[in-house]
């Protein structure tokens, strides 16, 4: 299978190709805005306690990591849509995440743990980032870098933190390149 993962996304896929190298499944990974620790939210102390907050208090933790400013149509509509994801859908009707839904997001981004590159180090990776703001520090994309070295870049100008919503005729093109 080939896995196509953002951000946490992401992660899980390199998770999911770690766990499985006894038996590989995975023929190749495309990291989008990905990172390989998750200590690098400093929010691991914070992890255990998501499940008691209330959903109001997870969504502002959520929202509070969103862009704010001046942004081009298409990363504002990006944005507008995962917002309505996150708060509700689009016809207003129910809430879209729950609070275990959000617990457990929240929960799985900042329990500490990280991927160990010497067990999927037979998979062919794309790295695509962003080069515009995104929740990833430089940092974080330069340990992708040094954790994958041989691994395809795929860089794009804008993006936000959703590529794959506000610049989809790009990401595609990179997926069916690396394919």
């Amino acid at each position: 299978v080939h896995l196509f993962g953002a951000s946490l996304g992401g992660f899980l896929a390199q998770k999911f190709a770690e766990y499985t190298h006894k038996s590989p499944r995975v023929q190749s990974l495309i990291l989008c805005n990905s990172f390989s620790d998750t200590s690098i939210f400093n929010q691991t102390w914070t992890a255990n306690s998501f499940w008691l907050m209330p959903a109001f208090m997870l969504k502002k933790i959520v929202l509070g990591n969103f862009a704010s400013g001046p942004l081009d149509p298409e990363m504002a509509d990006g944005i507008d849509f995962m917002v309505d994801r996150v708060v509700f859908l689009s016809t207003g009707k129910l809430e879209s995440l729950g609070q275990s839904e959000l617990a457990s997001r929240l929960t799985l981004n900042c329990q500490n743990s990280y991927v160990e590159p010497h067990k999927i180090r037979d998979i062919p990776v794309t790295i695509m980032d962003v080069f515009d703001q995104s929740a990833l520090s430089t940092e974080a994309k330069e340990e992708m870098y040094k954790l994958y070295p041989n691994a395809r870049r795929a860089h794009l100008k804008t993006g936000g933190n959703f590529p794959y919503l506000c610049r989809s005729a790009e990401v595609n093109l990179y997926i069916q390149v690396s394919l």
